[in-house]
């Protein structure tokens, strides 16, 4: 459960015209092209899940790239937000949850969960959402991780390293990108996941 400090962050955020400057941002835009990149490694995605989507700038870019979407945010205001700016999608599907209590029968060929456990307020809360999320990801399937890379300094429970790590438990990482700038405000990782399946793939890590 995000904690009440975090809940009031995120309700603050939400009511700004571009929360977190993600479509003004070169640095995002970049980020989001290397979501979408390693979201197409596996080839054609027929069942996706997002979670965490903000105000939809990415949910946009990777509506085109599934035969269905889902969609879980905590916030409803999120979820309004981001359902007008994709309203054109009639494949996209909107819950309102927390990620350690969403449950579907549903396995997912592509998971992407960037910039949301970090919200969490401890590392149990995190491997929770972490194997929860691991249960519903298909076998061979990917899921893209994306953190901001030293969120500790904000007063987060864990750094991404950390939840790279749990992710490592049950997940094979086959591929690292460190985006940054000079800000200190633009410093990513993203991780590129592979579930243990019937097929293997070399990994590729690199930063």
């Amino acid at each position: 459960m995000i904690p009440d400090a975090n809940h009031q962050l995120l309700e603050r955020e939400l009511s700004a015209d571009d929360p977190w400057r993600l479509d003004s941002s070169s640095f995002e835009q970049e980020r989001y092209a290397q979501m979408l990149r390693m979201s197409r490694c596996n080839g054609g995605v027929a069942c996706a899940l997002e979670v965490g989507c903000g105000a939809g700038a990415f949910t946009g870019m990777l509506a085109p790239l599934c035969a269905r979407l889902t969609v879980v945010d905590v916030m409803p205001q999120a979820i309004e937000r981001a359902r007008r700016r994709t309203r054109k999608w009639s494949h996209i599907t909107w819950v309102t949850s927390d990620i350690q209590r969403f449950w579907t029968t549903e396995r997912f060929d592509l998971i992407v969960v960037a910039e949301v456990l970090y919200y969490l307020k401890d590392i149990v809360e995190m491997h929770a959402a972490i194997r929860n999320l691991v249960s519903i990801l298909a076998p061979n399937g990917a899921l893209i991780f994306g953190s901001d890379a030293t969120c500790q300094r904000w007063g987060h429970a864990a750094g991404a390293e950390t939840v790279i790590a749990l992710f490592n438990e049950s997940l094979s990482e086959v591929e690292r990108l460190h985006c940054h700038t000079e800000s200190v405000n633009e410093d990513c990782l993203i991780v590129r996941f592979r579930k243990p399946g019937h097929s293997s793939e070399q990994s590729n890590v690199g930063h």
